[in-house]
């Protein structure tokens, strides 16, 4: 194929003399520029009164489409953080009692230290138990709205419980 193209190319052919017509019979011409065309668009869409884009501010918010949302979130928080924590691991000196006995000597109070823990426990139970409703659509269960709205409910139930108990210990 290379070798086809090179040759054509030494020879100057040129695929718009008319014997070369076969190579491009179904392609459509080129009516306009890509500027053009998006002048267009926008003009028509000034025209007609429409939004530049669905914005979020034309839908009807629900449990689903935030919960949707909020497991991307936490998925990518939590990867963050634990590629954070290999990355430190690797790089800081010291051990992992040294960084603890750190924290442990900051006495920020209990409330900060639940808050903390509240923080770390919930996106884990969050997204886990996300997953697993997300297993049980993998395998076509669950996608009728009412379940859909009870396995939410459940999913931020279960998060808040376990996060709770979590914070206890």
């Amino acid at each position: 194929m290379a070798l086809l193209l090179r040759t054509l190319g030494r020879q100057s052919v040129c695929l718009s003399k008319p014997q070369y017509s076969v190579l491009y019979r179904h392609v459509a011409p080129m009516g306009s520029t890509a500027k053009e065309e998006m002048n267009k668009f926008w003009d028509k869409n000034s025209r007609l009164n429409r939004p530049m884009s669905p914005h979020i501010t034309i839908y009807k918010w629900s449990v689903p489409m935030m919960m949707s949302i909020t497991h991307r979130g936490t998925g990518i928080g939590l990867s963050g953080a634990i590629s954070a924590f290999a990355v430190a691991a690797l790089v800081l000196p010291g051990s992992y009692p040294y960084y603890l006995d750190l924290i442990h000597s900051l006495s920020i109070g209990p409330f900060l230290t639940g808050l903390a823990k509240f923080g770390i426990a919930f996106p884990v139970s969050y997204h886990t138990y996300n997953g697993i409703r997300h297993l049980g659509w993998d395998m076509g269960k669950g996608f009728k709205i009412p379940e859909v709205y009870r396995t939410g409910y459940t999913v931020i139930g279960l998060s808040v419980i376990t996060s709770i108990a979590l914070l206890m210990i």
